[in-house]
C-alpha cells in the first residue's frame, strides 16, 4: 500500500523546531517535502545542538525532506517561491505575521494562485492578538502557556522541561491540522484549501490538565508541587538504594492497595489516613515519606520487580543511554539505524506512531544545503541546469 502522504506535496519555509518537524512528520508518512532554505546559510536547526549535536539534530529533523535554497527577500526568489507554491498541496512557514506578506507571499495571494494550497502559518502568538509580532521559542512559549509556572519544586523556582516539549507538541499539532485540512479538501465540492494558524504557546496550554475550568469555577491557581500531582497521592519518582529512581502512580484505591502489598506493609491500605483517596491527598506528605523510605531499602531492579509482580504502575526513570539498552525499545524499534548523508550509519528515533497497512519510513537522513536544487527545480518548475545555474549565480538560489 502507498504510504498515507504519498503524492502530497510540501513546502517547508519553516525554521528552527515547530514547524520544520510537523513537515517531518509528514514526509515520515510519504509527503515528498521540499525544504526551501537562505543560500548557504541553510535552518539554524543546522546548527544547533553545540559542538557535538549539531548536524546531528538535523540528520534526524531533516530527514525525508529534499533541500533546496531560494533567497526570498529579492523579487526573483519572491516570483519562484509563488510558482513552487501553485505546485503544492501544502505550504508551511514560522515567519513573524506580516513577513510573508511583505514579500507578497501571503496566503491571499498564493491561495488564490492555488485554491486547493494548505498554507500553515505557525508563529509564537499567532497571527492575531496584541503579541502576535512578538518573537518566541520553546521556553518562552512553555513559560507564557501556565506549564512551566507549575513546574518545579514546591517553593522553588519555575522550571522548564528537559526537552523541548512546547516545539515537538506544536509540530504534533501542526501535522494533525494539515491532516485534517488535507482530509476536508479532498471530500468537499469545491476542493478549496484552507488557512491554518497555530501559536506555538497553544498546545502546551491545551495540555494544562483542568487547570482552566478549576480556576475559573473556584480561583484555585495550580501551583508546583515538585513530582507529585497535587491530587493524586502516591505517585512520583522515588530514589532507590543504588542511588538509581523509579516511578510508580497508585493513587487509584485498587492499586494503592496492591502497592501496600509490594511494600510489605498491607496495613497502611486500612489506615484512616490513607485507606480512601481524599485522606491519602490530605496526608500526601507523610504518605509520600514513607513510600519514598521504602524504595530506598531495594535497588532499582529489585524495587521493580515487586511492582510489577504487584500489578502497580512503574517503571525506570531512564536516560537516553538506558533506552539505546533496553530491549522493549529495540523491540518496538523506536530507534533505527539510518545513514547519515556521508554514509556513515546513525541511530535515530524511529517512525512513530506505527500503522498496520501503511507504515511510515526514514528514507534518507537530513541532506546538504541545496542538494536537490537541480532535482526539484527541475521536476516541478522544469527549469535546465542552465537557467538553474543563472540563479545560482545572481544569488537567487
Amino acid at each position: 500500500m502507498s504510504a498515507p502522504f504519498a503524492n502530497i506535496r510540501v513546502l517547508d519555509l519553516a525554521t528552527v523546531m515547530a514547524g520544520p518537524v510537523s513537515a517531518t512528520l509528514l514526509g515520515d508518512f510519504g509527503a515528498d517535502v521540499i525544504k526551501v532554505e537562505e543560500p548557504e546559510r541553510g535552518d539554524t536547526l543546522r546548527g544547533l545542538g553545540g559542538k557535538k549535536g549539531g548536524n546531528l539534530f538535523w540528520a534526524q529533523e531533516g530527514r525525508n525532506k529534499r533541500c533546496i535554497t531560494l533567497n526570498l527577500r529579492v523579487p526573483q526568489g519572491q516570483k519562484i517561491l509563488a510558482r513552487l507554491a501553485q505546485e503544492a498541496d501544502v505550504l508551511i512557514e514560522s515567519f513573524r505575521p506580516g513577513t510573508m506578506e511583505k514579500w507578497n507571499l501571503g496566503p491571499d495571494r498564493l491561495c488564490e494562485l492555488n485554491p486547493r494550497l494548505i498554507y500553515l502559518r505557525m508563529s509564537g502568538y499567532g497571527q492575531t492578538g496584541p503579541y502576535r509580532e512578538r518573537g518566541s521559542f520553546d521556553r518562552v512559549a512553555a513559560a507564557f502557556s501556565g506549564v512551566t509556572y507549575a513546574s518545579g519544586e514546591e517553593g522553588g523556582a519555575p522550571m522548564r522541561s528537559g526537552f523541548a516539549l512546547a516545539d515537538y507538541m506544536g509540530a504534533a499539532y501542526n501535522a494533525f491540522s494539515v491532516a485534517m485540512a488535507l482530509y476536508e479538501r479532498d471530500r468537499s465540492e469545491n476542493g478549496r484549501g484552507q488557512v491554518i494558524d497555530l501559536a506555538l504557546y497553544e498546545p502546551m496550554l491545551r495540555s494544562s490538565e483542568a487547570s482552566a475550568v478549576v480556576f475559573d469555577r473556584h480561583g484555585v491557581i495550580r501551583e508546583r508541587s515538585g513530582n507529585r500531582h497535587p491530587a493524586a497521592v502516591p505517585g512520583g519518582v522515588y530514589r532507590t538504594a543504588d542511588d538509581s529512581w523509579i516511578s510508580l502512580f497508585a493513587a487509584p484505591d485498587p492499586i494503592f492497595r496492591r502497592l501496600t502489598t509490594a511494600m510489605g506493609q498491607p496495613e497502611l491500605a486500612e489506615d484512616p489516613r490513607f485507606a480512601a483517596a481524599d485522606g491519602r491527598r490530605i496526608n500526601g506528605e507523610e504518605l509520600e515519606s514513607i513510600v519514598s523510605d521504602w524504595a530506598a531499602t531495594l535497588t532499582r531492579d529489585e524495587s521493580l520487580a515487586v511492582l510489577l509482580a504487584e500489578d502497580v504502575p512503574s517503571g525506570p526513570v531512564n536516560s537516553i543511554a538506558d533506552l539505546f539498552s533496553d530491549p522493549h525499545v529495540a523491540a518496538r524499534e523506536n530507534f533505527v539505524e539510518v545513514p547519515d548523508h556521508s554514509g556513515a550509519p546513525l541511530r535515530m528515533v524511529g517512525v512513530i506512531p506505527k500503522l498496520s497497512r501503511t507504515p511510515g519510513e526514514i528514507r534518507f537522513s537530513g541532506r546538504p544545503v541545496g542538494a536537490d536544487n537541480q532535482a526539484v527545480y527541475g521536476e516541478w518548475l522544469g527549469l535546465s541546469s542552465a537557467e538553474i545555474a543563472a540563479l545560482r549565480e545572481e544569488g537567487v538560489l
